[in-house]
């Protein structure tokens, strides 16, 4: 039996916490502020507004020389089978473990009532697998892909194909995650309607589970590409291929004309993602 609570002890208790949290939150930015060293006025300063108007300046024209263009073809559509390829083995890798990593899918809910009722190894088995996937999930997505890239770089050496494993790993990660959040919110009544015809575990998933959660998965693996894309350019710069290592050529040449040149084209290739995403989206 729960112990009365005063009205006024209740009511005051709670009017507190917004205070208590704002001081809290002031607290903690005045604390970032000053350990991180912001300074606004940096940017404002002859020095620093010189370096700015030289870098923008030195960027216009952008360079539009057929042979300068001609030079772009490859990094650029390296740039998008990296994205591809390391989404593919992102979802390769997510899908599977994201099933595990579902406590109503694995350890709980309709589907696993009857099997571990009664059965307490087999249900201590079904929880360790359901630890050790999302553990193995979040152990890919804490490390970031640019150093799964340098990782690989080292392993398989220089080339689109490190590239490809980081986005993989990392994004196969942030994608099992995701997944797993998808299929808990799932609404049981289909399932158990499913339950009471006989069908089994694969047909209550593929029948019942899989056409709720379609649109969402469809729609967060293709925000995911559009990700992996502006990520596949970043991991040029440590050797992986695509434009970013087009980025960093030019970039150490002070040929600040290419990079506007490869930024508009990496702009184009977000933007055409984001349509063809868009027109995925809406067959849905």
């Amino acid at each position: 039996m729960k112990s009365p609570v005063h009205p006024y002890f209740s009511s005051s208790q709670k009017s507190a916490f917004p205070y208590l949290f704002g001081l809290f939150f002031l607290l903690a930015l005045v604390d970032s502020w000053r350990r991180v060293g912001v300074d606004l006025v940096l940017l404002f300063e002859r020095q620093g507004r010189d370096n700015v108007i030289k870098f923008v300046t030195g960027m216009f024209p952008p360079e539009h020389s057929a042979q300068f263009l001609s030079l772009m073809i490859v990094p650029t559509l390296e740039t998008i089978q990296i994205s591809v390829m390391g989404t593919l083995i992102a979802i390769a890798i997510g899908f599977p473990i994201g099933i595990l990593a579902t406590r109503n899918f694995s350890v709980g809910g309709i589907l696993n009532e009857a099997d571990t009722m009664g059965a307490p190894t087999r249900f201590a088995l079904r929880l360790s697998i359901y630890y050790c996937a999302r553990g193995a999930l979040s152990f890919f997505r804490s490390i970031p892909e640019f150093v799964w890239a340098f990782m690989f770089v080292r392993a398989v050496g220089l080339g689109p194909f490190p590239g490809v494993l980081a986005i993989g790993v990392a994004y196969g990660g942030m994608l099992g995650k995701v997944y797993s959040e998808i299929f808990e919110a799932v609404n049981p009544r289909p399932l158990e309607a499913l339950q009471t015809t006989g069908a089994n575990k694969l047909q209550i998933f593929f029948y019942g589970w899989l056409p709720q959660v379609l649109p969402n998965f469809v729609s967060y693996t293709l925000y995911r590409w559009e990700c992996a894309v502006r990520a596949s350019a970043i991991l040029g710069l440590v050797g992986a291929g695509g434009l970013g290592q087009q980025i960093e050529i030019s970039m150490r040449m002070f040929n600040f004309n290419e990079i506007l040149t490869i930024l508009i084209i990496l702009f184009l290739i977000v933007a055409g993602v984001d349509y063809l995403s868009a027109k995925v989206r809406a067959i849905l």
